[in-house]
């Protein structure tokens, strides 16, 4: 990856695959931009509800944070710093993004979670010592999302806030759970300020 490059990791949802996340990379698409998707076994990265005890879904999820950071790791060996990273995922592959930034807090050039949020059941105490830096963190569902409770949407926005994060959070009146142009045009503005530097 040259001089000025970027990258992108798009973590794709629950029964998908890295071809139905690379769809994304259309819309935000950019020529300084590397787009990386990785496979969960299985095509599930964790068995049960985001919202499940997390002992409940181990140890997909340690695996799949695993493969993320990765990812990073492989990215930054190839000269494009968490900085010129966007991580990006939908439903089970979002909220994947939100536990990984949680528990590897720094400055990313952006995460963008489109009907997710945190991982775990009600309750759950999320280590919040680290700092966002200012990251930008677009956070989108509908209010009426069957997989993704909205007050999950909101508590996540609120622990990303408390850690420094820069935080856009929408909600959607009865929308179905998809990515809509509204979401696609905000993350895409993103995508150009990364790659503006």
């Amino acid at each position: 990856m040259e001089e000025g490059r970027a990258a992108m990791i798009l973590v794709h949802g629950r029964g998908a695959g890295p071809a139905n996340i690379m769809e994304l990379a259309g819309p935000l698409a950019h020529p300084s931009f590397t787009y990386l998707a990785p496979a969960a076994a299985g095509n599930t990265w964790y068995p049960n509800s985001f919202m499940a005890e997390i002992a409940s879904n181990e140890p997909g999820i340690s695996s799949g944070l695993s493969v993320l950071a990765g990812l990073l790791s492989d990215v930054e060996a190839a000269g494009v710093p968490p900085s010129r990273t966007v991580l990006a995922g939908f439903s089970q592959g979002a909220c994947l993004t939100c536990e990984f930034v949680v528990r590897h807090p720094a400055r990313y050039g952006a995460a963008l979670a489109f009907s997710g949020g945190l991982i775990g059941p009600p309750g759950t105490p999320w280590q919040t010592t680290g700092h966002l830096g200012g990251t930008p963190i677009f956070l989108g569902c509908s209010d009426v999302d069957a997989h993704i409770p909205k007050s999950r949407v909101d508590e996540t926005a609120e622990i990303f806030r408390s850690m420094g994060a820069t935080v856009e959070k929408r909600i959607y009146p009865g929308m179905g759970h998809l990515i809509n142009e509204d979401e696609l045009a905000y993350a895409k503005a993103l995508v150009e300020a990364v790659a503006e530097g």
